[in-house]
């Protein structure tokens, strides 16, 4: 079931809704206890991965396979970033456009943006690793938000590179954050990753603030 914001198309879980199973977190704050809102934004890439020293067609990208499994346990919307270009099909091709990107600092066109992030308390942030960072789709997603006050939780997958130096870059674009230390998922083990995920969420990101 999908829900939209403007021009933020959220995905919600398969109940619609934030669901027990979801295992909703819930913190304290100085007045009270309150239930904080989690958006999971993902850039992924599915067909021509690099995965375990070949090339493989993926029908599912790496990383919005950890950001649904992230949804599935700590509850939340998802949000894919997408591009106006699209980049080549082929693996090769579309890393060396992602290392000219790089180089020259460039800020890909996206197709929609978060309208309501102040909606939401903790903004997860998922991207492959690509040239030692996150892609620069990503910078441009984080550039048009002001992410001050929001607790910001990087992860990322990789094929050995782990978070590179995307999390001091993330801190560097969303100033005003606090900025979490996050997790580097090997691409290739995506799918067999759950139980990392939840162990990460319980015990870095919500340390004792589980329910249900």
């Amino acid at each position: 079931m999908a829900g939209k914001t403007g021009l933020c198309e959220v995905k919600e879980n398969s109940r619609g809704n934030y669901n027990k199973a979801a295992a909703e977190i819930q913190y304290s704050r100085k007045k009270g206890t309150v239930m904080s809102k989690n958006l999971i934004v993902y850039y992924s890439r599915k067909g021509q991965n690099y995965w375990n020293g070949s090339i493989k067609n993926l029908a599912k990208g790496n990383t919005e396979i950890i950001a649904e499994m992230i949804q599935q346990t700590a509850g939340g919307d998802l949000f894919e970033v997408d591009t106006v270009k699209k980049y080549p099909e082929d693996y090769y091709a579309c890393i060396e456009e992602a290392k000219q990107e790089l180089r020259a600092q460039a800020r890909p066109e996206l197709k929609g943006y978060v309208e309501n992030l102040t909606d939401y308390d903790t903004i997860f942030l998922g991207y492959p690793n690509w040239w030692g960072t996150m892609p620069m789709v990503m910078c441009t997603f984080l550039e048009h938000h002001d992410f001050a006050g929001k607790t910001v939780v990087p992860f990322c997958t990789n094929e050995g590179s782990g978070m590179g130096s995307s999390e001091k870059d993330v801190r560097k674009l969303c100033q005003g954050a606090t900025v979490l230390s996050g997790l580097a998922i090997h691409g290739a083990e995506a799918a067999q990753a759950k139980e990392k995920v939840e162990a990460w969420l319980k015990n870095s990101v919500f340390p004792g603030r589980f329910i249900g």
